[in-house]
C-alpha cells in the first residue's frame, strides 16, 4: 500500500491532494484539507520516507519520516510571490534536500537555522529557526503509519525564536516542548505567536 493510499484510508480520499511544489517542480507534495475544531491545511513531503535515515541506536524504529507544516485556514498558498506565505514551499524543499544530500537524518528535537546566518522566516514570522517535533494538535491523525513494510513517522516543522532555541539547548527538548504546550501552542503556524519565554525568564 502506498503512503497516499494509507493517508486516504485514514482521512478520506477527498481530503488528500498530490501537488507539484510550485517553486520547485521536482518535488511532489501532499496537501491535506482537514476539518478539525477549526479547518486546517497540512502541506507534507511525499517521498522523503523512501529514504532510510541512518538513526542512532536510541532512535531505532524512526528511520522513515515525512515532514509537514500545519497551516491555518486563512493561509493563502496560492500567493506564490508573497514571502509571508511561500516560505512553506521553499523550506519543505530545502529541508528535504538537506537531509538527502547530506545523507543525514531528522528526529524529534532536531533544530535547523533559517539561513546562514539565521534570519527571520518572513516579515510576519520573526522566528529564525525550525524545530522538528512529533504532532501535538494532530497527534491522533498523524500517528505513525505502517505501509510497504515500514513505519512512517510524521515530523512537524515548527518555527522557534532564538531564545527558545537557547532554552531547548540548555534544558532539553522535553522541557522545551512541555513549556511550549503549556503556553497553549502546538504545530499550527501562528503569525502572532510570541516566545514562550518571558523577558524575566532565561535558562541561564
Amino acid at each position: 500500500m502506498s503512503l497516499k493510499t494509507a493517508l486516504e484510508n485514514r482521512f478520506g480520499a477527498h481530503r488528500i491532494q498530490t501537488i507539484e511544489n510550485p517553486l520547485h517542480p521536482e518535488q511532489t507534495l501532499y496537501q491535506l484539507y482537514l476539518e478539525m475544531q477549526v479547518p486546517i491545511t497540512v502541506v507534507m513531503t511525499s517521498t522523503l520516507s523512501a529514504y532510510e535515515m541512518p538513526v542512532s541506536e536510541k532512535w531505532k524504529g524512526r528511520e522513515f519520516n515525512e515532514l509537514f507544516v500545519c497551516l491555518p485556514s486563512y493561509w493563502d498558498l496560492e500567493d506564490l510571490t508573497n514571502p509571508n506565505f511561500n516560505w512553506v514551499y521553499e523550506w519543505l524543499f530545502k529541508l528535504e534536500r538537506f537531509v538527502l544530500d547530506k545523507q543525514s537524518w531528522f528526529g524529534p528535537g532536531h533544530t535547523i537555522p533559517c539561513g546562514n546566518p539565521p534570519e527571520a522566516i518572513s516579515t510576519l514570522l520573526q522566528q529564525e529557526y525550525f524545530i522538528f517535533i512529533d504532532p501535538i494538535f494532530l497527534q491522533e491523525g498523524l500517528k505513525p503509519l505502517k505501509t510497504d513494510g515500514k513505519t512512517i513517522h510524521f515530523l512537524a516543522v515548527v518555527p522557534i525564536f532564538g531564545d527558545e532555541l537557547d532554552y531547548k539547548m540548555g534544558k532539553g527538548t522535553h522541557k522545551f516542548v512541555r513549556r511550549f504546550i503549556q503556553r497553549k501552542n502546538d504545530e499550527r503556524i501562528d503569525d502572532f505567536r510570541k516566545s514562550v519565554l518571558s523577558s524575566r525568564l532565561r535558562f541561564f
